[in-house]
C-alpha cells in the first residue's frame, strides 16, 4: 500500500473533499510509483527526485513555510519557478527536464486525488534545439568487436555485450535485467523487459548469439554453480559473480569506444543508436525499428531518419558533378 493510500485512510483535514498532504511525503510516493509500477532505471528516478526535491525547495521559500503544502501551487507558481531556473543559467533542455518531472508528478496527484487539476499541464515547453544521435560508423564497430580479449572469460563477456547492445538495440537496464531463461538461443530471440514493465521480443543476430553462447560456456567452467540455466541467473556477471551493474556495463562499452572512435560521448546509449542508424541506412522500416527500440512514439524513432539524411545529403554532396 502506497503511501497516499494510507494517508487517504488516516487523513482528516480536507479542502473540497482533497487531501491535504506535505508535498514531500507526495514525492516519497510518486517515486515509489516510479520504481514499482513504471519500472524506471534508479537513475532517472534519481533525477526526477532531484527535480522535485529543487521544486520543493523554491515552493518552501516562494510560500515562506517550512512545509509545503501542494494543493497551493497553481500555474503561475510553476512558471516562476521556470523563470528563477533560466536566470540561474540553466540550459533550456535541464529547465524542460524539471518541468517534465513537475507535470508528471502532477498528473499522478491528480489520479490520486491529491490535487483536481495539473496546473503544469498547459505551460509551453521551452522550445529545444534537437540534438541528432551520435553513432559509430561500420567499420569501427566492426574493430571494437574485434578488441576484446577472448581468451578470457571476462573478455568473451565483454564482447557479448557489445554484439548484444549493438546487434539488438535494447537500453542499458534491460540488459542488466537479462536472465539466461530470457534468451532464446533455438528461436534466435531475447525476452526484453523495457520501460513501464512492459515486454518485448526482438531478433538475436548471428554474431551475439555466438558470442553470448561462447560466453555463458567459458563462464560455466570457471563459475558452474552460477550458472546453470534451468535455475535462471543473470545473463551477465561482474568479475564477483554478481548480476552486472549499470557502471560496471557503461565503463566497458567506454573503453572500447574509445578505442575506435573520438565520439565525445561512449556510453551503451551510443551502441543504441547505431544500432537504429544502421538499421534505417540499408532500408529497415521506420516502424518496425520503433518496435525494436521499444519507443512509445513513431516520432522518437524519427529523429534517426534525420541522421541517414543528412548522411545521403553528404554523399550527394561529395558524388554529384552538379551538387
Amino acid at each position: 500500500m502506497s503511501i497516499l493510500q494510507k494517508r487517504s485512510k488516516e487523513n482528516k483535514c480536507r479542502r473540497g473533499g482533497l487531501m491535504r498532504l506535505p508535498m514531500l511525503k507526495t514525492i516519497k510516493s510518486f517515486l515509489e510509483y516510479l520504481r514499482g509500477e513504471r519500472n524506471l532505471s534508479p537513475n532517472t528516478i534519481a533525477a526526477y527526485n532531484d527535480d522535485l526535491n529543487q521544486f520543493n525547495e523554491f515552493l518552501v521559500k516562494h510560500f515562506s513555510a517550512s512545509s509545503v503544502n501542494i494543493a497551493d501551487v497553481d500555474q503561475v507558481t510553476i512558471r516562476l519557478f521556470l523563470g528563477e531556473l533560466l536566470e540561474q543559467g540553466k540550459s533550456k533542455r535541464s529547465v524542460a527536464r524539471k518541468l517534465a518531472a513537475v507535470r508528471s508528478y502532477m498528473k499522478y496527484l491528480v489520479k490520486h486525488r491529491v490535487i483536481k487539476y495539473n496546473p503544469g499541464i498547459n505551460i509551453v515547453t521551452p522550445k529545444l534545439s534537437k540534438k541528432l544521435p551520435v553513432f559509430l560508423d561500420e567499420s569501427s564497430v566492426d574493430r571494437m568487436m574485434e578488441l576484446p580479449d577472448c581468451s578470457t572469460v571476462r573478455g568473451q563477456r565483454d564482447r557479448a555485450i557489445l554484439e548484444l547492445l549493438y546487434g539488438t538495440g535494447i537500453r542499458l537496464n534491460e540488459l542488466i535485467q537479462l536472465d539466461i531463461t530470457d534468451i532464446d538461443f533455438n528461436n534466435d530471440t531475447v525476452k526484453v523487459l523495457g520501460k513501464g514493465r512492459k515486454h518485448r521480443i526482438v531478433p538475436l543476430g548471428r554474431k551475439a548469439k555466438e558470442a553470448i553462447r561462447g560466453y555463458l560456456t567459458a563462464r560455466a567452467r570457471e563459475q558452474p554453480g552460477a550458472v546453470l540455466i534451468e535455475a535462471g541467473p543473470s545473463a551477465f556477471l561482474s568479475a564477483r559473480g554478481k548480476r552486472m551493474y549499470p557502471k560496471g556495463v557503461y565503463l566497458i562499452v567506454n573503453k572500447y569506444i574509445g578505442a575506435v572512435s573520438e565520439l565525445e560521448k561512449k556510453s551503451p546509449h551510443v551502441l543504441r543508436h547505431t544500432f537504429a542508424t544502421h538499421m534505417l541506412n540499408r532500408g529497415a522500416d521506420l516502424r518496425a525499428v520503433k518496435e525494436l527500440l521499444g519507443h512509445e512514439s513513431l516520432s522518437t524513432t524519427q529523429l534517426y531518419t534525420h541522421v541517414t539524411v543528412s548522411r545521403l545529403k553528404r554523399i550527394y554532396d561529395q558524388a554529384h558533378p552538379k551538387a
